[in-house]
């Protein structure tokens, strides 16, 4: 055996480590000082096919492992609506599972960090104890941009609490027909009061600051998350509001009704955007290459990923799946950049590999896809800090928060009708002391369906342990004088009513939570009991209904039995944002952000349709003044 000299060994130590400090020292997409570019080009160059497809891919947390983050080079994990790590998971359990994730993915060849999507569309739903803010439909009624800024940066605290770096929000959508199951995830029919609330994205990732490229995506710092517009385009605008339908528009209607607020979004550094389910005049949106890649990355000249929705590629044939090959290629071609694929990722990454191979989707694609989201990473700052810890654990569900929340409640609330008729005196605000009141309706104390869908599980829950929060009923009882009696019947009948001598009653009734699909409606009535229970309350005593809606509900059968009548949308956890209103300790303010029918058989039906003859017009709402002492 040949003998090496000690000095020898020294000098080959020294000429490896030489060459090992200069292999990491021309690692420019591990030096946060070299300009973002510089350090995209410089991984990318890096990087094997295998590699770049894996960025591509986002899988749910459910498919995940940290070998399979490592070993697939996984760019994207997401929890979908209900995928949580345990039931009322903590902050920190969030956390732990993130970082495992996460250890995954730093420990592959060249250490990319993955980016957590979630779905935090009225505060961070799907986390046990978070603040859970009013869906769009009420915020849109505030026509407060500030309001919902503050919103998005108090939702992107407690995103980040989890360990989690991105929302999949804010829906901005032009909802011109509520028959659709998706209508409470619209600010607005109104395409300028939808712009206004891309305010949002700010608050969610932080100002711009000056003479920032447009287009850039962006995120101020850790504290914040990468927001996602969606969905491109004209989803709120299907045929007779059926989801995913198709969306009939002319360039006029398209270019000033659905794709305003894009441009708002790109403009203010939105770092994702999701394409729609939907087509648009019979192009499937997760195919259209002239809106993706000609528009959207040419025109508005955006710079962040384009993402798919669940599922969104399978769905380009029917049945969905059939020809999976065809709807890879044909999405991709198209401009997607990331796949929520979201189970069969071993079938995504084979099949676009060998796509590739084939020359069927040009390497130059894939480039830009991988660009694109390794941009937005840098831009994060995702590569310096990948791993989170438990410092913002104490802001889920915070006081600061829920005191927003209930701020946002009191904004969202429209009054519709005070007074049985014109001539007689307003109902509210309502006197905190009365001998004896009733407190009626399926929505009264049921904190999961004043939340509705997307809370804790994708199409909501039932009940008053879903999550912390404030009931309705709660919320009466702690604001009446302590010597009022508050009685609570679900669906009392007349004799009950007349019998009790209340002094008034307030009935809380409406919507059943649901999600997409499974929201479509073509009657739109409120559900049973709540039509008896407005009749058997509101024919024997004084009464204010109250109605918890994603939408406008047929309600004008019932109009004129009542007293007052308010519409509170899905206020979220803190209820007692509408007892704060309707006792007088702030007055009402709120418009309404979408037209109110008369009888379905006239919708579509938005502000300057020729057949426009609402029940209550785009804009209504009674105003009434504070009452500090009642």
């Amino acid at each position: 055996m040949a003998r090496i000299s000690i000095p020898l060994l020294g000098l080959l130590y020294l000429c490896c480590w030489a060459a090992i400090a200069e292999a990491q020292g021309n690692m420019k997409y591990k030096d946060p000082k070299q300009p973002l570019g510089a350090r995209v080009k410089d991984l990318i160059n890096r990087m094997t096919l295998a590699e770049k497809i894996g960025q591509m891919v986002q899988i749910d947390r459910i498919s995940a492992t940290a070998d399979i983050m490592k070993n697939y080079f996984i760019g994207s994990l997401l929890s979908s609506g209900g995928s949580v790590p345990a039931p009322k998971a903590s902050p920190e359990t969030w956390v732990s599972m993130v970082n495992e994730f996460q250890k995954g993915s730093l420990g592959s060849r060249l250490g990319i960090p993955f980016i957590y999507g979630i779905d935090a569309v009225h505060g961070h739903n799907n986390v046990y104890k978070a603040t859970i803010f009013p869906h769009n439909v009420g915020l849109g009624v505030t026509r407060d941009p500030n309001l919902v800024k503050r919103i998005g940066a108090a939702t992107a605290l407690e995103v980040r609490a989890t360990g989690i770096q991105y929302a999949f929000a804010p829906c901005i959508a032009v909802c011109r027909d509520p028959r659709w199951g998706r209508c409470y995830e619209s600010y607005s029919e109104d395409p300028k009061i939808v712009r206004m609330m891309t305010e949002i994205i700010p608050g969610l990732q932080g100002d711009l600051p000056v003479n920032t490229r447009k287009g850039v995506p962006y995120l101020s710092g850790m504290d914040k998350v990468a927001a996602c517009a969606k969905h491109f385009v004209g989803d709120g605008g299907t045929v007779n509001g059926i989801n995913e339908n198709n969306t009939i528009a002319n360039q006029n209607d398209l270019f000033n009704i659905h794709m305003p607020a894009y441009l708002d979004s790109v403009s203010k550094g939105v770092s994702t955007i999701m394409a729609s389910y939907n087509s648009l005049n019979g192009v499937k949106m997760h195919a259209n290459r002239d809106m993706i890649n000609g528009f959207l990355k040419g025109n508005l000249r955006f710079k962040g990923f384009v993402i798919s929705d669940w599922q969104g590629v399978d769905k380009l044939t029917d049945p969905p799946h059939s020809n999976y090959s065809y709807s890879i290629e044909t999405a991709i071609n198209a401009g997607v950049d990331m796949v929520m694929v979201p189970y069969n990722y071993a079938e995504f990454i084979n099949g676009l590999t060998d796509l590739v191979n084939k020359n069927a989707v040009p390497m130059s694609r894939i480039d830009d896809a991988v660009k694109r989201i390794l941009r937005v990473k840098f831009a994060m700052g995702l590569f310096e800090n990948p791993l989170a810890d438990n410092s913002l654990a104490a802001k889920v569900g915070c006081k600061e928060h829920k005191e927003l929340a209930r701020e946002a409640v009191r904004k969202s609330l429209v009054l519709l009708k005070n007074g049985k008729t014109a001539s007689d005196p307003s109902v509210l605000p309502l006197p905190k002391k009365a001998p004896k009141i009733l407190v009626a309706g399926t929505h009264a104390d049921n904190l999961g369906y004043q939340c509705g869908g997307w809370t804790i599980e994708w199409q909501g829950l039932s009940g008053n342990d879903l999550t912390e929060g404030t009931t309705i009923l709660k919320a009466i009882k702690d604001t009446v004088d302590p010597s009022t009696q508050v009685i609570f019947n679900e669906n009392p009948d007349t004799n009950f009513v007349k019998s009790n001598g209340f002094s008034y009653a307030i009935v809380v009734v409406g919507e059943y939570p649901y999600a997409e699909t499974k929201g479509d409606s073509q009657n739109l009535t409120i559900p049973d009991p709540g039509p008896s229970t407005i009749t058997n309350v509101c024919g024997a005593v004084k009464c204010v209904v109250i109605v918890i809606s994603g939408r406008p509900v047929v309600i004008e059968p019932y109009v004129a039995s009542m007293d007052a009548l308010v519409a509170a949308w899905l206020p979220g956890s803190e209820g007692q944002g509408v007892a704060d209103v309707i006792f007088g300790d702030y007055g009402f303010t709120g418009k309404l952000a979408r037209t109110w029918f008369k009888t379905v058989d006239q919708l579509p039906m938005n502000l300057g349709d020729a057949h426009y003859d609402p029940l209550f017009p785009f804009g209504f709402g009674l105003k009434t003044q504070p009452r500090k002492s009642s």
